[in-house]
């Protein structure tokens, strides 16, 4: 069971501990502890930004650029390209087209 009963003299105790920690020093990092973040940072970022690595991805996103003008239904180039190709008196008439 709890012990619920008020304690007389509970604040006072209260007190005493928070006059115990203000009178503690304030905690101090370990010596060149700041110098060890700084050299670690600029390894690990050095480390994640290989520049041999960026230029691998250059031939995908050309690729990538090529399928998206492939696809993305602008045809003009491949007509012109065929208008230019073949002369469009030589081409047979089809069956279902007016004149």
């Amino acid at each position: 069971m709890s012990d619920s009963a008020p304690r007389p003299n509970a604040d006072e105790e209260w007190e005493n501990l928070l006059r115990q920690w203000r009178t503690q020093p304030g905690a101090q990092p370990r010596p060149y502890f700041y110098s060890r973040v700084q050299a670690r940072l600029i390894r690990e970022t050095a480390a994640v930004h290989a520049p041999a690595r960026t230029w691998l991805h250059w031939p995908a996103y050309a690729v990538m650029l090529g399928l998206l003008l492939l696809l993305s239904g602008d045809d003009a180039a491949l007509h012109s390209m065929s208008s230019a190709n073949h002369d469009s008196s030589n081409w047979p008439e089809l069956p279902f087209e007016s004149k």
